[in-house]
This record gives C-alpha cells, sequence and structure tokens, in this order.
C-alpha cells in the first residue's frame, strides 16, 4: 500500500528529479532493511554534522569510507583470522557490511576517526558564495532635485 505515483510531480515540475527520487528511495526501503551495524547522526554545530558507527572488532584496515555519486559508503570486510577458534558464546558480530548515507548538495565529508570502536565521519556543509542570502541595499531618491520632464502633447 505504499505505491506512490510521481508522474504528475515530473509532468509539472523541472528540476526536481532528485527530490521524487530520494522520495522514491526513502519510501521503498522495507522494514526489513539491515540494522546492522548501529549507528547515530547527530548536529555538532550549524553546518557540521557527525555520524558514528558502532564498529567493534574491526580494525582500520578492514573499514573503507567513500563518497561515490552523492552518497556516503561505509563498508566493512573481516579479514580472515590466522588460525581457528573456538567460541562458547559469540556476540560481538564481525560479518562484512555496507551502509549508504545520501548526501544533501553541498555536503563534503571533512575526515573519519575510529576510535574505542566506533568509526566517526565528519561533515560539513558548505553552501557556494553564490546561493547564501545576500542583503540588497535601498537607496532614496531625493525629490528636491530637477528632474528633466518633457511636455508631451498629443498627436492627433
Amino acid at each position: 500500500m505504499r505505491n506512490l505515483d510521481f508522474a504528475p510531480l515530473y509532468r509539472a515540475s523541472i528540476g526536481f528529479d532528485q527530490i521524487a527520487d530520494l522520495m522514491d528511495r526513502a519510501l521503498t526501503n522495507d522494514v526489513s532493511a539491515p540494522s546492522y551495524p548501529p549507528y547515530n547522526i547527530e548536529k555538532t554545530a550549524d553546518d557540521a554534522y557527525r555520524i558514528s558507527v558502532a564498529v567493534a572488532g574491526f580494525s582500520d584496515a578492514d573499514l573503507a569510507v567513500e563518497v561515490k555519486d552523492g552518497a556516503l559508503i561505509v563498508s566493512a570486510r573481516k579479514s580472515e583470522e590466522e588460525g581457528e577458534r573456538t567460541y562458547l558464546h559469540r556476540g560481538i558480530a564481525t560479518r562484512a557490511f555496507e551502509r549508504r548515507f545520501q548526501l544533501a548538495d553541498h555536503v563534503r565529508v571533512t575526515g573519519a576517526s575510529h576510535t574505542d570502536g566506533m568509526l566517526h565521519i565528519d561533515l560539513v556543509r558548505e553552501v557556494p558564495e553564490a546561493l547564501k542570502p545576500r542583503r540588497i541595499a535601498i537607496t532614496s531618491v531625493d525629490s528636491t532635485t530637477d528632474k528633466d520632464v518633457v511636455d508631451a502633447k498629443a498627436v492627433n
């Protein structure tokens, strides 16, 4: 029952394809979407964000962070362990994963750090000067100055 038809939006607008695609992607994500690994998204300043991903059991060499086609992709693949281990209980999942985060326009990744089993990815939104709001100065015209006035006569 989640089928939405975006055809009227495509017919009545130009240049809003990304919004319709984003809505379509958000609505088609199934309830059974993977929840591993858990993550937080926090706003650290007006134009700064941090994504924290719980990656216990992974080393720096096992993790990969890349930006591709407007999406931040965090992935991990555990390297093969040397020797066999016998676990009595294995509660720390180290299975391979890939998490995608869709980035808005003008958002770029500034860095990533791996500390205490958490992968922190810092992002910042940098709006170009051309897109920032700007104040337009209002000038007043002095009404006491003589203006060149031309008398117009009707031609008939």
